[in-house]
């Protein structure tokens, strides 16, 4: 039987898991990292989001490491990670349905600037801040068109946004108008209404959405983030907000992650902040996920979303 030791959420979360398993995939021997007296000699498989490496690394048998999210740059730059044992991000159908929806949702509120509604309930305030443009009238910016930012393309265009994409190596979308390359930069932000980050966590990306980046944008566009924090430089965007060159942002991901209680993010009246919701699957999702890539796996066979270390993602 193909052994499978869950470290994610921490030990009370432990039954949860094997209850889940058990419940989905019975054909796994399902244990907690945290059981007293774990022959990590004999683990296949192991489910994780802030493992202990040097106990990774003790794991001989180890066939195939499963990360609960969908970014594992946190386990990369761990030196202990055993990089030469394959890592798998969490993917599946939930987990890409729900950041479309997440991502509909940021865009059609900064469409309606629903922020002012949100900011006058507050005050007690009525006045009515018309916006009269539809979907329809707008263009979103996806950077970072893997698998989860092909499926918000998708989706967004299914809706009737106009949709473009970027990312660093040429790819077909259809319906979607796709650039590459550092070079393609300022054509495809130069016409957006709304700019999404869904870039991976790479040396190439941190720090990139900046002061400059964000000056190429029209004036008063919107930005959502749900990639990583550090993607932003949020002196540069507090920056932009205040300049009016952002006109408001929705932010699921921040740098540091969770926000000090006096950070100036919290207190903007143009941001909304979200507390990393954007793309959770549920555990019986993510159990049957699990599943799947184990199967592959066992089979000889690449999952879609196996990481590769070298380029971070």
């Amino acid at each position: 039987m193909v052994r499978l030791v869950i470290s994610a959420d921490g030990p009370a979360a432990a039954g949860g898991w094997r209850d889940a398993f058990h419940g989905i995939a019975p054909e796994l021997d399902v244990c907690s990292w945290y059981e007293p007296g774990l022959d990590l000699a004999h683990v296949d498989y192991a489910l994780v989001w802030h493992p202990i490496s040097a106990d990774l690394a003790r794991m001989a048998h180890l066939r195939g490491i499963i990360c609960t999210g969908a970014g594992v740059n946190h386990l990369l730059h761990d030196p202990a990670f055993p990089v030469h044992v394959p890592l798998v991000r969490m993917g599946g159908e939930q987990t890409a349905a729900l950041m479309a929806d997440y991502v509909l949702w940021a865009a059609l509120g900064l469409l309606r600037d629903s922020r002012t509604w949100a900011v006058q309930q507050q005050r007690a305030v009525w006045k009515n801040n018309r916006i009269s443009r539809t979907c329809s009238e707008a263009r979103v910016g996806i950077m970072g068109m893997g698998h989860l930012g092909g499926h918000v393309a998708r989706h967004l265009h299914h809706v009737g946004f106009t949709v473009a994409g970027w990312r660093r190596s040429a790819r077909e979308l259809p319906g979607i108008e796709v650039f590459s390359g550092n070079d393609a930069l300022p054509a495809f932000l130069g016409e957006l209404d709304i700019l999404v980050n869904l870039l991976p966590s790479t040396h190439e990306t941190r720090g990139m959405i900046n002061h400059a980046l964000l000056g190429a944008l029209p004036r008063g566009a919107g930005f959502i983030n749900v990639g990583r924090g550090n993607h932003v430089i949020t002196d540069d965007l507090l920056r932009a907000l205040d300049e009016g060159q952002v006109g408001a942002a929705v932010l699921d991901v921040t740098d540091p992650e969770p926000l000090p209680a006096d950070h100036a993010l919290w207190r903007h009246e143009r941001v909304t902040i979200t507390p990393h919701v954007a793309s959770e699957a549920s555990r019986e999702a993510q159990v049957r996920y699990v599943r799947d890539v184990i199967g592959q796996m066992e089979r000889h066979e690449r999952p879609a979303l196996i990481c590769d270390p070298a380029r971070g993602y």
